[in-house]
């Protein structure tokens, strides 16, 4: 950047700084014990992450390459979203409850997408408060009759934090029984990263363990702050698998569209299933994951593990690491597989 484009945005995010105390009222307030804002700290890295990532070329500045710091300056993004540095550095610290419209000028500098604005809204409480879950269990017992209908197609229901309350047979003789998994593990997320059903099996793992992982911290990340079960979740991620540590700490989020997915299993071969989510009407916080067979072949496929199970009793993947030092009863196997590949 030229010095005359440093001075510009020097000078106006200046002026803006110092009229902030007395302009910048509407834009917020500083929090002190509010309840209504617990996810403060948390918007703050979403904000500052976002911003490291935007060049100056994407904002319509020119980009030198002499920064000592990727992404954009606090002074740039505050000048471009008409707040004061100031108020913006506040923001990032935790320290000021925003309004819709800043966030929306923010959003709009940092080039947020929808998915990312919308968690923006969710992290900063201008979006309705996320149910409690307390009618989650009758929801699972309606839904285990529906995915029970679908004897071929594998499919989980999710709670609010992705713990898995219901599944059928097919997703048992897919992927292995989740009733063998601890219930404090029993977490798509958990699954996802660390079976060897799915690291071992899937190809194409990282992809879409990704995908799960940007809409898990999407779905919990505004939970994070007040939920002891989103806390114990995020504490077990980080002590069963460090290796993936740079994902717990990511700020990504997403929503967990359709694709297909491709299964390599030890004794019978490929398997084609097309992945997919919705969310039940009465509990919009739930999700629905099913994988429907591509084709033919893999419908048959699926109907032939399912008739293993019922016919020999399927072998069950125990997946976790070993805890009995303080009472779990998990198998090392998923630690084990991680080890040797």
């Amino acid at each position: 950047m030229n010095a005359s484009a440093d001075t510009s945005l020097n000078t106006s995010a200046n002026r803006s700084a110092d009229s902030s105390a007395q302009t910048d009222t509407h834009h917020g307030e500083e929090i002190g014990e509010s309840r209504q804002f617990a996810n403060s700290k948390e918007l703050g890295a979403f904000l500052r992450a976002h911003r490291e990532r935007r060049s100056p070329r994407e904002v319509g500045l020119p980009d030198t390459g002499r920064r000592r710091t990727p992404g954009l300056r606090r002074e740039e993004v505050a000048a471009l979203s008409g707040v004061g540095l100031a108020w913006y550095t506040w923001l990032e610290q935790g320290r000021v409850i925003p309004s819709r419209k800043v966030l929306e000028a923010v959003a709009r500098t940092l080039g947020l997408n929808a998915v990312s604005y919308r968690h923006v809204l969710a992290l900063s409480g201008l979006l309705p408060p996320a149910p409690d879950g307390a009618g989650h269990d009758e929801v699972a017992a309606r839904v285990q009759s529906l995915l029970d209908t679908w004897e071929n197609s594998p499919a989980v229901l999710l709670d609010s934090r992705f713990d898995i309350t219901a599944w059928n047979e097919a997703y048992t003789a897919v992927w292995s029984d989740p009733a063998a998994i601890p219930a404090e593990r029993r977490n798509l997320m958990w699954c996802v990263a660390g079976s060897p059903a799915f690291r071992s099996t899937l190809l194409d793992w990282e992809p879409v363990a990704r995908a799960v992982l940007a809409h898990f911290r999407g779905q919990t990340a505004r939970l994070a702050a007040t939920d002891r079960r989103t806390q114990e979740i995020y504490a077990t991620l980080r002590e069963d698998f460090p290796e993936l540590t740079e994902w717990w700490e990511c700020q990504g989020v997403g929503d967990l569209t359709a694709r297909r997915i491709s299964v390599l299993l030890p004794r019978h071969g490929g398997l084609d299933l097309l992945f997919s989510a919705f969310r039940p009407v009465d509990d919009p916080e739930a999700l629905i994951v099913v994988q429907a067979p591509v084709g033919p072949a893999d419908r048959e496929l699926v109907s032939r593990l399912v008739r293993e199970s019922r016919g020999t009793g399927a072998e069950i993947v125990r997946i976790g690491r070993d805890r009995a030092a303080d009472g779990h009863p998990v198998a090392a196997s998923a630690k084990k597989e991680r080890s040797s590949a």
